[in-house]
């Protein structure tokens, strides 16, 4: 099972790549994110791969970062979302505003990707929440309420609060989602709903 390509580039196409690693190449299928962001013909570069083994085909997949990997892996859980949906995703979003959208509940945002219509974004969304929510809840470490250092479930209940004032406010729910969650990090203990929804607010207008 391969994992990860250290080689050098030989082909860039338009959904696929070839590295070369000691004479041998290797086709890549990727994200326009991911193949946007390779160095030119001929110079070193390193993928992060997920190799898919079928009866009739094995097919390496890559991504520039572990994050997008990791999101890749997350989104072809959903039934209906297969390899090329999967990559057609992370090229319209980056792994983060994909995370964003879910957790803020916004099935809109990922209908921007080629192939997602509204009832499969809706699915995404349905489906991954719970999982994304975990992720979101704990990266914003020792939220506070009332001074207190909060479990997870009440700083996800704070991040929420502070997402339905934004929107509430005009907001997009990605982008309202996504500057909670950052100004949420900054605050540490001292982010409690009167702070965050502020600080969130500045990094909107930043």
């Amino acid at each position: 099972m391969i994992a990860k390509l250290s080689g050098l580039v030989d082909t860039v196409g338009t959904d696929f790549c070839i590295i070369d690693v000691g004479g041998v190449g290797y086709l890549v299928q990727g994200s326009s994110r991911t193949l946007g962001a390779l160095p030119g013909q001929g110079e070193a570069a390193r993928l992060h791969i997920e190799t898919i083994v079928r009866e009739d085909a094995i097919t390496l997949y890559g991504f520039a970062t572990v994050a997008e990997r990791d999101m890749y892996r997350l989104l072809t859980s959903v039934q209906g979302v297969g390899a090329k949906v999967g990559l057609a995703i992370l090229s319209a979003l980056s792994p983060t505003e994909v995370e964003n959208s879910i957790a803020a509940q916004d099935a809109k945002s990922i209908t921007r990707a080629n192939g997602v219509g509204p009832k499969l974004a809706q699915r995404i969304v349905n489906e991954l929440k719970d999982k994304v929510a975990g992720i979101v809840a704990a990266s914003p470490k020792g939220v506070a309420v009332n001074g207190a250092a909060a479990p997870a479930a009440s700083q996800a209940g704070i991040i929420g609060d502070a997402v339905s004032a934004l929107v509430n406010l005009g907001y997009r729910p990605t982008d309202a989602h996504g500057a909670v969650v950052k100004a949420a990090k900054e605050l540490g203990e001292e982010a409690t709903l009167g702070k965050l929804v502020p600080a969130a607010l500045r990094e909107l207008s930043a």
